[in-house]
């Protein structure tokens, strides 16, 4: 059986669906590259805006459309909320919510006896010098906007020795390992034996030696001493970048979001704290415009906190209503033409940011993990998640993954030349 994969939404959804792949692949499929070659079709789903949801759906009945009598199974975030709507789509067989490799194997017919496991030759799936870690799934927390939280449980860590072996076998072939989940700050809250975000990533670099290791999405409140510590003394194995999702800097908003556990001045003092102690440090986060409430006051908050951190990225979004959360209670949300317009105002702030900070990384040195090839141009992703260019048939590049160089600013772009 030929499968086409195709995925949306996060790193965790990628990860899933790597281990679909691995599973089809060991169960003797091939991967197909188009889905007109395809016998049947995996689509994996994300729940995070219906603008998610909607491409999801278009590209269902492209499916259908471009391959007739094609199999599709959608399983995801979206799939695991289904009232019946995706199942209706053409060609679809079978809805599998969440990332249950098994149900999507039994959905298209495939029985392998065999128990489940990793091994290098599965482990060649991820492509490229990165490759994601999944180290646990779920959420206990319920912010009112959120519908992963009810698609895809409470958090549930995976064991460290599963963790470690998996890390080391992708260690052979990948100079970065993403760490990632749903919320991976509170990795070890229902385990006894490693019981922290940090525990884990201590564990990580001491028995994993060689790959640089980087936390996907972590609250800034979740950041303790010992992650702090391996980002300041060993930035070449716990990459030095935060990605802090921030949402609202008007403690008002954060209290209807149901974001309880942080208020705007201790985001703020956290991320200032970590900018002071880190002499390379890359910060990112998420923010929602236009939530149900929020005031040209609440706006001008998020605004003013953004203009007073080191954010070296931003990730805005405009608020979308998810059928089943909270925050479809809180009243009407925002005027779309006036959330557009906050958007774009921060979406602006936030480019002038990163600016600055490749401004100010020029003439300093870099830890480049290298990606792929377009013409005679090789992308690169430094320490703090800097996009950096360098020249791909330089003899100090060619057969590298990872590389040490320092950087010159040309034009608005970073690039890598040797020291």
């Amino acid at each position: 059986m030929r499968v086409y994969l195709h995925t949306f939404g996060c790193k965790a959804n990628q990860y899933d669906t790597e281990v679909v792949r691995q599973r089809l692949e060991r169960a003797g499929c091939e991967i197909a590259e188009s889905p007109e070659t395809a016998d049947a079709a995996v689509v994996n789903s994300c729940t995070v805006t219906h603008v998610g949801e909607q491409k999801m759906r278009r590209m269902v009945r492209h499916l259908a459309r471009v391959k007739p009598g094609l199999r599709t199974v959608v399983m995801g975030c979206a799939a695991a909320l289904d009232d019946g709507r995706i199942a209706a789509l053409p060609s679809v067989e079978a809805v599998v919510g969440g990332s249950d490799a098994d149900a999507v194997e039994a959905a298209l017919g495939i029985h392998d006896s065999r128990p489940p496991t990793h091994d290098s030759r599965l482990l060649e799936s991820f492509t490229g010098s990165r490759a994601w870690l999944k180290i646990q799934d779920g959420c206990d927390e319920h912010c009112t906007f959120c519908a992963t939280t009810m698609a895809r449980g409470d958090n549930r860590s995976r064991d460290p020795r599963e963790i470690v072996a998996e890390a080391r076998l992708l260690g052979l072939r990948h100079a970065e390992i993403v760490l990632t989940g749903v919320h991976i700050g509170s990795y070890g809250a229902d385990r006894g034996d490693v019981r922290s975000l940090g525990e884990l990533a201590q564990l990580l670099v001491g028995e994993v030696p060689g790959p640089r290791f980087r936390l996907s999405s972590v609250e800034a409140t979740e950041v303790c001493d010992v992650l702090e510590r391996l980002m300041v003394e060993q930035p070449g194995r716990l990459a030095p970048h935060l990605h802090a999702p921030l949402q609202s800097g008007s403690d008002r908003v954060l209290k209807r979001m149901g974001r309880h556990w942080y208020t705007a001045s201790a985001y703020r003092e956290r991320a200032l704290r970590l900018a002071a102690k880190i002499p390379v440090f890359g910060l990112g986060a998420d923010v929602i415009t236009g939530f149900p409430g929020e005031t040209d006051d609440d706006h001008q908050a998020t605004v003013n906190l953004v203009r007073q951190l080191p954010f070296t990225y931003l990730h805005v979004f405009p608020y979308s209503e998810r059928d089943g959360t909270a925050a479809v209670r809180l009243g009407r949300p925002v005027d779309p033409a006036i959330s557009r317009d906050r958007s774009a105002e921060l979406r602006e702030l936030a480019a002038e940011k990163a600016a600055r900070h490749r401004a100010s990384r020029a003439g300093g040195r870099a830890d480049l993990v290298l990606e792929g090839r377009q013409g005679g141009v090789r992308g690169a992703l430094s320490e703090d998640y800097v996009g950096v260019q360098l020249p791909a048939d330089a003899p100090w590049v060619v057969g590298l993954a990872r590389v040490s160089v320092t950087l010159e600013l040309r034009g608005d772009r970073l690039w890598g030349v040797a020291a």
